[in-house]
């Protein structure tokens, strides 16, 4: 007979709801001791848990010793968050019982090499975003002072050795110093990352097909690809376009049918990446100008730019799915 094992995952412990068709039982287990809720595990079992920061590492250790293990996409699942009886043991039941009718929305589980990949960018995303704000403090600091300056002659090395060229106070001159070294040292950790992601990049399956799209280099094809994964697990185009969050928010109630702005649901970084090629991709496609140039007198340059990120979206499935490299992209000339 199968068990449907909802579970209310935390750091520390969680709780496990048994659930069969003619028994409950409820159980809690500490993170430490994991192994005792692994032996009590059949392989016919289903176990089912929200995602959090540890369920990657939760469902590694349960995969060998059950059927199946669905992890919940909690953004979908607003039964337990919206629940008037919030408790462990109650979240754990609803779980088990959405699983055993067949009704929870999951996330799709990607492959390890991917994940880490990932963590990389969003490490890579951190720094740089701090970097800027760094430099942002030392334009503050001289434009309080009187100094004009320019936030992108920061970038250099050169740049930055000029900053303390200028005529401040001793403590603002202490305070840009500071901030300086903090700047060189992102600078360097930045730049490990990057090399980093390039390597691993180079590794994935369609790297030589998604960078053969002229406007795709090494680094955003990388994250394009560690977001994507395995392209079959999208059905179509439009599967993927939902995925990366580029489709429409649409309402439709009797006879009104609204269509708003896109859902950006997905990964917003992948999304970015997505964006920032398509802008260089446009420069030498004439089909993807000519689209975004139509569409930029209808719509503006906002919506146009977002509509031929998704063409160009839809020329990466394609790719991949069919594994093509481009020769001549421009020219649409594969090999």
């Amino acid at each position: 007979m199968t068990r449907y094992i909802g579970i209310d995952l935390h750091k520390s412990m969680f709780s496990v709801c048994f659930m069969t068709a003619s028994r409950v039982h409820f159980s809690e287990y500490k993170m430490a001791r994991l192994c005792d809720f692994i032996d009590t595990l059949d392989a016919s079992d289903k176990v089912a848990f929200e995602a959090t920061g540890n369920s990657r590492y939760f469902m590694n250790q349960l995969l060998p010793y059950v059927s199946e293990v669905f992890i919940v996409n909690p953004r979908q699942f607003r039964v337990i968050s919206d629940s008037v009886k919030k408790t462990d043991k109650t979240d754990a039941e609803q779980i088990a019982l959405f699983l055993s009718k067949g009704m929870l929305p999951t996330v799709r589980i990607q492959d390890e090499q991917s994940i880490q990949i990932k963590s990389l960018v969003h490490t890579r995303d951190r720094l740089v975003k701090l970097r800027t704000s760094l430099k942002n403090k030392i334009h503050n600091i001289l434009n309080a002072h009187g100094i004009v300056s320019k936030r992108e002659s920061f970038s250099s090395k050169k740049g930055l050795e000029n900053v303390m060229s200028y005529d401040v106070p001793e403590i603002a001159k202490l305070e840009l110093e500071v901030i300086i070294s903090q700047i060189q040292h992102l600078n360097g950790g930045i730049s490990k990352l990057d090399k980093e992601i390039e390597k691993q990049g180079k590794q994935l399956k369609g790297f030589t097909n998604i960078t053969s799209i002229k406007g795709i280099g090494a680094k955003s094809g990388t994250i394009l690809l560690s977001v994507i994964g395995n392209i079959d697990d999208f059905p179509s185009r439009k599967h993927l376009d939902s995925y990366f969050g580029m489709v429409p928010r649409v309402n439709i109630s009797n006879e009104r049918v609204h269509y708003g702005k896109i859902t950006k649901h997905g990964n917003k970084l992948g999304r970015t990446a997505l964006v920032q090629c398509t802008l260089i991709a446009i420069r030498y496609s004439d089909y993807l100008n000519s689209y975004y140039q139509r569409l930029k007198v209808k719509k503006g340059s906002g919506k146009a730019i977002i509509a031929t990120s998704r063409k160009l979206l839809g020329i990466i499935y394609d790719t991949l799915k069919n594994d093509w490299v481009f020769t001549d992209f421009p020219n649409f000339v594969v090999a």
